[in-house]
């Protein structure tokens, strides 16, 4: 037979009883006219938590090993993952946030950092890889974009760079009303990928030249 929930609620984390000594100490506190949590701040922070404990799901691995959670925080993670049940999935996530509720204040502030990096990554990648297809198209188009290239980074294969900009000119169909009539869209071949790479591994120090380009496919 399961026992019967406790009620009670959290404070900063904590699970406080009804009718438990800490409950009473803060029941005094009140009347005492001291500050204590409030019902709206007890509900704000819950839900803070809760979606604390959704964004937790979206985490990279490295930074969720990073943080050392509970491990029935970080199977109850798991387990939401894998559920599809609309239903299935709100009571999981229910069962997350009354764990994140359990968490010390040092260990949330480490997700919120966590998330923070995560957040900030994405968006300094995203505006690199623009970056980087902008310098592209420019390449192709002008050779004056060849010559400012080389200008602001010296450091680059200049042999390299000039023969695979010819290469991705010579590819790409012309944009004349013949070839618009056809419905030839540019060609995206071999070369137009590879200066990409090469752009954008000279814009982040050699840190994405691994990373597949987006256009392969296409």
């Amino acid at each position: 037979m399961s026992r019967k929930p406790k009620k009670g609620y959290f404070v900063r984390g904590q699970f406080v009883a009804e009718g438990s000594e800490l409950d009473l100490e803060y029941k005094r506190e009140l009347k005492g006219g001291l500050e204590g949590p409030s019902r709206t701040e007890l509900k704000r922070e819950s839900t803070e938590l809760q979606e604390l404990g959704a964004a937790l799901l979206t985490l990279r691995k490295d930074l969720m090993e990073g943080l050392s959670l509970p491990d029935k925080l970080v199977d109850g993670l798991a387990e939401a993952k894998r559920i599809t049940n609309f239903e299935g999935k709100r009571r999981q996530m229910q069962f997350i946030g009354k764990q994140m509720r359990l968490l010390s204040p040092e260990t949330l502030q480490a997700v919120r950092e966590a998330l923070d990096i995560q957040r900030l990554g994405s968006a300094k990648d995203t505006q690199a890889l623009h970056l980087a297809e902008a310098w592209r198209d420019r390449l192709i188009a002008d050779d004056a974009a060849v010559g400012e290239w080389i200008a602001h980074y010296p450091q680059t294969d200049i042999q390299q760079l000039r023969a695979l900009v010819r290469q991705a000119r010579k590819d790409a169909v012309p944009v004349t009303n013949a070839a618009v009539s056809q419905g030839l869209a540019p060609r995206q071949g071999r070369a137009y990928r590879e200066l990409f790479k090469l752009v954008r591994s000279v814009l982040t120090n050699g840190e994405s030249d691994n990373t597949p380009d987006e256009t392969e496919d296409e």
